[in-house]
């Protein structure tokens, strides 16, 4: 992984916002943004984000509209990749433990049957590789 798949926290607030609305100025980004950073820091955090390649831009009049470019996908495995190092010692088994424990009363028969099925297909997988 590239520095550039490290967002910050606020980096990624930022990215949450234009996956939601697909397309925003610095205005509407700050509208959505919670406790929002003065203009020019969202600003800089939008720049910082399309340096990094993450967010393109077009001019709409007076304004730039930024726009994510990298898929919500890609950027949610990034994402997942870095909690399970930070939180769960790189062990995915650890950090599917957990989120099981989390969650185990809130999924349905027919989740756990998908979940199940998952798990074999991959083990089938690994098995033919």
């Amino acid at each position: 992984m590239t520095n550039a798949d490290q967002l910050s926290r606020r980096e990624r607030q930022i990215m949450d916002i234009l996956y939601r609305t697909e397309s925003a100025s610095v205005k509407e980004v700050m509208a959505e943004m919670e406790d929002p950073p003065s203009y020019s820091s969202v600003r800089t955090l939008l720049g910082k984000l399309v340096e990094k390649g993450h967010v393109g831009h077009r001019e709409n009049g007076l304004k730039y509209v930024y726009f994510p470019l990298v898929a919500r996908e890609k950027a949610s495995r990034s994402a997942l990749g870095n909690v399970v190092r930070t939180f769960f010692d790189d062990s995915p088994y650890l950090a599917v433990n957990s989120l099981l424990d989390m969650s185990i009363d809130e999924l349905s028969d027919q989740e756990l049957d998908e979940l199940k099925n998952m798990i074999l297909m991959h083990k089938r997988q690994k098995s033919a590789d």
